[in-house]
């Protein structure tokens, strides 16, 4: 285990370290809460469009409770495992190159942005691939996008990234399942 955090403070590093003040701003509109409540308000009411108010209705609260969910089961981590931010880790955070003004709590495993973008994505996902195809593939790309915005900015490790991003998926698997199995689709098409 020792060995595996040595590993991920040094890609933290050498990640942290490709940063450069040209492309900081792009990372900090992609690691803004907005990104994902942009991106999933349009997936909303596209869903609307395709079917019903009444379907958009009980996705709105599918949505929030996944995503009360995901934090929840972030913070219990965050607070049951206690490893330290790169920014508050004394043995590394010299070097660390933080982008925003603050670095958020103490504790960061595992990444709360990487968790409700992952469970978004895969939610999302299954729920519109009737609609959108292949471009559901986007979704993924633009949560990948927002979790690893978190180790360049400077406030998580890799694999508070990697556990977030597979908890999440988890969880937005899980909640498609309750989706399927309790909310009658085709009677919510137009």
């Amino acid at each position: 285990m020792e060995a595996l955090v040595e590993i991920d403070k040094a890609l933290f590093l050498w990640l942290n370290g490709l940063g450069s003040p040209s492309y900081d701003g792009f990372w900090m509109v992609m690691t803004h809460r907005a990104s994902n409540v942009v991106l999933y308000f349009f997936l909303w009411l596209y869903f609307i469009y395709k079917t019903n108010w009444k379907a958009g209705v009980i996705l709105l609260v599918f949505t929030g409770v996944l995503i009360l969910c995901t934090d929840q089961l972030t913070n219990l981590v965050k607070a049951t495992a206690g490893r330290l931010r790169p920014c508050y880790d004394e043995e590394i955070k010299a070097w660390v190159r933080l982008v925003k003004p603050t670095c958020g709590n103490r504790f960061g495993f595992f990444s709360g942005h990487a968790s409700n973008s992952f469970a978004l994505a895969v939610f999302y996902s299954l729920l519109l691939k009737p609609y959108l195809k292949k471009k559901v593939l986007l979704l993924f790309l633009i949560a990948a996008l927002i979790a690893y915005s978190r180790v360049y900015i400077g406030v998580h490790f890799p694999l508070d990234i990697v556990i977030g991003a597979l908890a999440g998926a988890a969880l937005g698997y899980g909640f498609y399942l309750l989706w399927r199995r309790f909310i009658p689709f085709q009677e919510l098409k137009k």
